[in-house]
């Protein structure tokens, strides 16, 4: 069976940057008190002249040319996000549009903070099925449209931006070294927790049950984060990197540490970046990987949460 993997990524934010101190201007909080209940230091917030598409299709552009790819090659277009407001013409179908591509399949996933490693997984599998030969999967969204910019226990996470992953076949994929490119996704959710990370109203706002998540993401998915590693066959010692979702840095770093990746790099994007919810994972493998903090072919666990309380994760091979 033909396999899928990974070639290239590519990331984008917006230019404008939301410091710790900006935000105690804004509502009642602190530099240290952000920093010491999140991690988090800075955010990027773009302006209403910056769509969720525009976001998107740059983080795309930037993923084809590190694969050497024009956008008329691409047969299949997948965007995570949740911030999409207009029902249609979808993200998908706007960032096809805007990058000038021929006639692509296209479709918007919507698994909020785990947008990405549902629809890398859905790439994975058309690919597998002979239905796409060449996907690009992006991980878009401006949290920033839907903050509550009054509630200082949401506003101080929340950041704007994209990440993109071109995928393609791989035919020898079963009988490579290591694994294929893209090992088996597990996932799945907590649907009577589902109301503990929220998307609702008009105009829509985020809000959560800070609490209810920490306790559920640090208990419940380090031993599922470590069964994704058994169904790839490989062990957590044997990653190269962790990504997860970078919602939290008091999350990440007790969750990576249960894993047992003890000689994994471990991704820490939300510091600067906050969390941007479905463009989170890639954005921040895009950023170790532009940086070399991981070889090619070596094995990555990704790992989404949040939104629905959803999960899924698989292990890649770097591109």
């Amino acid at each position: 069976m033909t396999g899928s993997r990974v070639v290239a990524l590519g990331h984008y934010q917006p230019a404008k940057v939301l410091t710790n101190d900006d935000l105690a201007a804004m509502v009642d909080t602190s530099d240290e008190w952000i920093t010491s209940r999140v991690g988090i230091k800075t955010r990027h917030v773009g302006g209403p002249d910056e769509p969720v598409d525009e976001l998107a299709a740059h983080a795309g552009a930037k993923a084809l040319a590190a694969a050497g790819l024009q956008p008329s090659d691409i047969d299949l277009v997948l965007v995570a996000t949740s911030t999409a407001i207009d029902r249609s013409p979808s993200m998908s179908a706007r960032v096809a549009a805007r990058l000038s591509m021929g006639s692509p399949a296209v479709m918007d996933i919507n698994v909020v903070c785990s947008g990405f490693t549902h629809a890398l997984a859905v790439a994975d599998h058309t690919i597998r099925a002979g239905a796409a030969t060449r996907a690009l999967v992006i991980g878009a969204d401006k949290m920033g449209d839907i903050a509550d910019w009054t509630d200082r226990t949401t506003c101080v996470l929340l950041g704007d931006g994209a990440g993109a992953a071109v995928v393609t076949a791989d035919p020898s994929a079963p009988d490579t070294p290591g694994g294929p490119g893209i090992g088996p996704v597990l996932w799945g959710s907590v649907p009577e927790m589902g109301k503990a990370v929220r998307i609702e109203g008009t105009p829509p706002r985020f809000a959560q049950e800070g609490q209810s998540v920490y306790r559920w993401a640090t208990t419940q998915l380090p031993p599922i984060a470590r069964k994704v590693c058994e169904k790839a066959g490989i062990t957590p010692e044997d990653l190269a990197a962790v990504v997860l979702h970078q919602a939290n840095l008091r999350i990440i770093e007790p969750v990576a540490r249960k894993i047992g990746a003890v000689n994994a790099v471990i991704a820490r994007d939300v510091v600067d970046s906050g969390n941007t919810s479905a463009a989170s994972i890639p954005m921040a493998l895009s950023k170790l990987v532009e940086r070399g903090e991981i070889a090619s072919g070596a094995p990555v666990l990704l790992f989404g949460f949040g939104g629905n309380l959803s999960y899924a994760g698989q292990v890649i091979r770097c591109p």
